[in-house]
């Protein structure tokens, strides 16, 4: 789904919200900075939200010690419109800071909050250890779009996973 696409935008973890997945974050972006995508030619690109990690520029921090080079890292007000020209967005970790229904529906506690639009990428590909409800306590609206893939699980090992897979297809 990902192989061969013009440009793909990474969605860094959103939140860290215990002590004992901070660690296991910063190894996860570590392995994405490391995707072999532009060997390929795809034109990866890191999106933040402002409330990403445990304070302001957590995730940028991250980010630098994962080694992705700063031309790479984009806040959401920059990236936003490219994310309906990319092929893929992989999401990690991201739950309500990712949701549709903060565009859609007046009704949720999520309304007007800025979110990243990876939704509007043709595919995307999040990886989470379960659907479970963000900090708002509502569903992900984008888990069940039929452009949306949904793997559970340690992101660690998703990510290694898809790695694997990509380079075998080089």
């Amino acid at each position: 789904m990902v192989v061969g696409t013009q440009c793909a935008a990474a969605v860094s973890p959103d939140g860290c919200p215990s002590n004992t997945h901070g660690d296991e974050n910063a190894e996860v972006i570590g392995v994405a900075a490391k995707f072999p995508l532009e060997e390929a030619g795809v034109a990866v690109k890191f999106a933040i939200h402002l409330v990403a990690g445990r304070m302001p520029g957590h995730m940028n921090v991250l980010l630098a010690e994962a080694g992705v080079p700063y031309e790479q890292i984009f806040d959401l007000e920059e990236i936003n419109e490219e994310f309906s020209q990319a092929d893929a967005a992989l999401v990690i970790g991201a739950n309500d800071v990712v949701n549709p229904v903060a565009r859609t529906d007046k009704t949720s506690p999520i309304y007007g909050m800025p979110i990243l639009d990876a939704d509007k990428a043709q595919n995307v590909i999040v990886i989470k250890r379960g659907k479970g409800a963000g900090y708002s306590g509502i569903e992900n609206a984008l888990f069940f779009e039929d452009h949306c893939r949904l793997c559970c699980g340690s992101a660690q090992g998703a990510v290694a996973e898809m790695i694997g897979h990509i380079k075998a297809l080089s």
